[in-house]
């Protein structure tokens, strides 16, 4: 069976074309109220980033959710992962985000949680699908839902994130904080502050449409500008919903999410706190894995997409994974992606150590990588064609055992990804362009 709606992190896609338009999140809404209320009276929050959208999705799916019976609390904006821990706080039978993560204002998406704050199972995701193939029905009067709002959302989670550490623990360390004008603007300053550093904020003034405009995760050139400018320790970079980091160091380089997962897991390591081993995808860079078969530390590649990377922890029974895009898991302290909670444990090693973010990091060698990626049209099958094929079975050969390829389409949007790696530079990125090139010819 394959899914008709949900992607690898729910539902995505252009705002007021389908299916996201607010007659489907109506019936979204209503669907899934029929699911989680199907035990009884039922409760599900729903949570959103700084898009001027969220507030057009919002009101449907509240609507949705009320007709099914269902009673919906309004969290407002919030962090993806501040709706994960806070569904299960209020004992929540699941949670609704609002967001498209890294993407432009004009791009939201939908995606849910679980009472336990996880991704929903596959099976739960089909039994929405197969009520959105029906008519809704409005419950009676009588048994209608009631939608509530919770004003102390920000403050439980600020709070929820300093209780994971010590006190005081990030005292005298300068630290510049860029928000992406999405939904950790007033909470990750704040979170970084109450815990002693010294916080320079930057993009933590949403308009609507200004969310990752050239900031956040995916644009750091104007943090390490600042990093510099400011003489700051690190500079520290979350996307739209805060469920990912990229950190800078005090020399003004980038950090990616590769790199964090190898400074917390060999801080784990040496703490004598790390239960098992580590998950990557097939995206993470080579040197990863290198560096944790000196370390002795057991390394598992998922799929990507944070929610491939949860199930393999679970499969093995550990704790820490991650993607080199930033999406760091550490199931110790939450069930999912946490930028907010990922940046503090970052800090706290530097603060352990006495070392620098510079430092931290240089155990782990990065290979060379290209990333390409090659925008297609709903109607094309680029990836099917006997000569894209063919370029790609070139490439493997030509690479050999000194390095790899990787071709997959992203899960959130219209795009084909192309990666290579390995140790000659120009030799990957020669590949990579010229595999993109005839990828590209049949988009």
């Amino acid at each position: 069976m394959t899914k008709k709606y949900f992607g690898t992190d729910g539902i995505r896609g252009l705002v007021g074309k389908a299916p996201i338009t607010p007659e489907f999140a109506l019936k979204l809404g209503w669907a899934a109220g029929k699911v989680f209320g199907a035990n009884g009276k039922g409760k599900v929050l729903i949570g959103k980033d700084t898009r001027i959208s969220g507030y057009m999705l919002e009101t449907a799916l509240e609507a949705g959710l009320i007709a099914s019976g269902v009673d919906a609390g309004l969290l407002g904006p919030m962090p993806t992962p501040a709706i994960s821990y806070l569904t299960k706080t209020f004992r929540a039978d699941a949670g609704i985000v609002i967001s498209a993560s890294h993407n432009p204002y004009y791009d939201n998406g939908i995606k849910f949680f679980s009472k336990d704050g996880t991704k929903l199972p596959d099976e739960i995701e089909f039994q929405i699908e197969a009520l959105l193939e029906q008519e809704i029905t409005c419950v009676s009067s009588d048994q209608l839902g009631k939608a509530f709002r919770i004003n102390d959302a920000a403050g439980r989670y600020i709070e929820f994130c300093k209780s994971r550490f010590a006190p005081d623990s990030l005292n005298g360390m300068k630290i510049v904080v860029d928000a992406a004008n999405g939904a950790t603007y007033h909470i990750a300053p704040e979170v970084f502050s109450e815990l002693g550093a010294n916080v320079i904020p930057i993009f933590n003034k949403p308009n609507g449409i200004n969310i990752n405009e050239k900031c956040g995760a995916t644009h750091t050139k104007e943090l390490r500008k600042q990093v510099i400018e400011h003489k700051a320790d690190v500079g520290i970079a979350l996307d739209g919903d805060g469920d990912r980091i990229i950190m800078v160091d005090d020399k003004g380089v980038e950090v990616d999410g590769d790199e964090l997962v190898y400074i917390i897991a060999r801080h784990a390591l040496k703490q004598g706190q790390l239960e098992g081993g580590v998950v990557g995808t097939l995206m993470s860079n080579l040197g990863l894995e290198v560096a944790f078969k000196k370390l002795s530390i057991p390394f598992k590649r998922a799929n990507v997409g944070d929610r491939y990377v949860m199930q393999l922890l679970k499969e093995n029974n550990w704790s820490i994974g991650g993607e080199g895009s930033g999406h760091v898991i550490n199931l110790e302290h939450i069930p999912t992606g946490d930028g907010v909670v990922s940046g503090i444990q970052v800090l706290a090693a530097m603060v352990e150590t006495g070392m620098s973010l510079s430092e931290l990091k240089s155990g782990m060698e990065k290979y060379p990588q290209k990333l390409i990626n090659v925008r297609y049209a709903d109607d094309k099958a680029p990836l099917e064609v006997a000569e894209v094929k063919q370029a790609i079975a070139d490439a493997e050969q030509e690479l050999g055992e000194e390095g790899r390829i990787l071709i997959r389409k992203s899960g959130t949007e219209p795009l084909i990804r192309v990666m290579t790696e390995g140790k000659d530079s120009e030799l990957i990125i020669s590949i990579a362009e010229k595999v993109a090139e005839k990828v590209r010819e049949f988009s």
